[in-house]
């Protein structure tokens, strides 16, 4: 189940960026499960990354790395992924295991190993078959090609039942500036920093510190805004490439490139974000939680959160039940300090279902229904307590999401 057609757009190659795929056979032997990445020397990198405590051996070993790029001399850099197997909750061999892979791509390729950072999904808690990665890495590299961006998006699937992607180009001073990005997820997704997986890449020149702060801010109002189970995984992983081959240079003090640009980049990383929502394990509907005039920030998010992870509030979204009460009881739960219950207005799309405390007068179940019935539901909370607003996206809660997520490991 998905909602929505799943068509993505066609995916611009980035020069600076290769991609090849290959076939280990971890869980499936009939599809690609190493994605490789080949990054060009003059680019930068910048990352998120999960804030499990648990977080997986390659997200340890990823993160160091990233760290070293920094100040290293340029040269080419590599991500290399692999699905089937998380290679999280593996300890000292996970940490071993992650490390290998990286050191066995970089004696093919003529770099040094920190020039590789490995990621990885999958199973938790079993050993990471290296042996079958490194096997297939001369395959991966054979196959780097620039136009591999829906082989990749193929390649880093788990239980999504589609492929996630999105580009945008726009135009400055006669140049084209290209922003191509893949991402992968449908369970376990309550980003606590970005997705399962994404990778983002732009030929625009940016220096590493600025390419940080750009992807930090556009995590934080796509990623971070996105639920299915309220799970945040152990191998959330975000990563965002700029080559420089435009030579279109981002910088602090041109503020209306900057702006320019900012406004391409939040709104790919929004598109694939959403592209996970509607393909949330089960999921039959899109649904949009927006919180309104909250006092603050961590206010309209606290109760926009509290709805959207709601079992009750998931259910009766599944079956088009306009249940409002469970709503309106998720809100007063949202520990809200001084909340006044009486100012709080709860709307089914234009339909106003709570009022003053308690159901609005003009409200009628058959209104009601008719918006749960669609495909994509939008949930408006108005607590009338400041001038802040902020919105999540979740999904509902099927019969099908406890199908996939019991037998997952079958």
């Amino acid at each position: 189940m998905a909602v929505g057609s799943g068509n993505i757009v066609t995916l611009q190659p980035v020069i600076g960026v290769k991609i090849g795929v290959a076939s280990a056979g971890i869980k499936q032997s009939v599809r690609p499960d190493v994605v490789l990445f080949e990054i060009s020397a003059q680019s930068t990198v910048a990352g998120v990354f999960t804030k499990n405590s648990f977080c997986a051996a390659p997200v340890h070993v990823a993160k160091s790395h990233l760290h070293g790029l920094i100040n290293a001399a340029k040269s080419e850099k590599y991500l290399l992924i692999n699905t089937g197997n998380a290679n999280a909750g593996t300890g000292a061999q996970g940490m071993a295991d992650a490390r290998q892979c990286c050191e066995v791509l970089a004696d093919k390729v003529a770099v040094e190993s920190n020039k590789v950072l490995p990621f990885s999904t999958g199973v938790i808690g079993e050993l990471l078959p290296t042996a079958k990665i490194t096997a297939v890495l001369d395959d991966a590299i054979s196959s780097l090609s620039a136009d591999s961006w829906g082989d990749a998006a193929a390649g880093i699937l788990t239980t999504d039942t589609r492929i996630k992607g999105h580009s945008l180009q726009f135009d400055y001073q006669g140049k084209k500036v290209t922003i191509t990005g893949i991402s992968k997820g449908s369970g376990m997704i309550r980003p606590n920093m970005a997705t399962m997986l994404a990778f983002v890449a732009t030929d625009a020149d940016i220096d590493t510190d600025l390419l940080q702060q750009l992807l930090t801010l556009a995590t934080d109002q796509s990623f971070n805004r996105i639920t299915v189970d309220g799970d945040t995984s152990t191998n959330d992983a975000c990563m965002l490439i700029a080559t420089a081959a435009s030579k279109v240079k981002i910088t602090q003090s041109d503020t209306v490139l900057l702006a320019l640009f900012s406004k391409h980049l939040n709104e790919l990383m929004l598109e694939i974000a959403l592209q996970i929502v509607r393909d949330g394990e089960g999921a039959t509907k899109l649904v949009k939680v927006v919180c309104e005039q909250a006092g603050t920030a961590q206010e309209a998010l606290d109760v926009a959160y509290t709805v959207a992870h709601s079992p009750l509030v998931k259910t009766a979204l599944f079956a088009s039940d306009a249940n409002w009460g469970r709503i309106l009881a998720a809100v007063g739960r949202a520990g809200i300090t001084g909340l006044d219950v009486e100012k709080i207005q709860i709307f089914l799309g234009e339909v106003c279902i709570v009022d003053c405390g308690g159901r609005a007068d003009d409200y009628t179940e058959e209104a009601g229904a008719a918006v749960m019935a669609q495909d994509e539901i939008l949930i408006r909370i108005v607590l009338q307590r400041g001038a802040v607003a902020d919105a999540v996206w979740t999904t509902d809660l099927s019969h099908e999401y406890v199908s996939i997520n019991a037998d997952y490991r079958s």
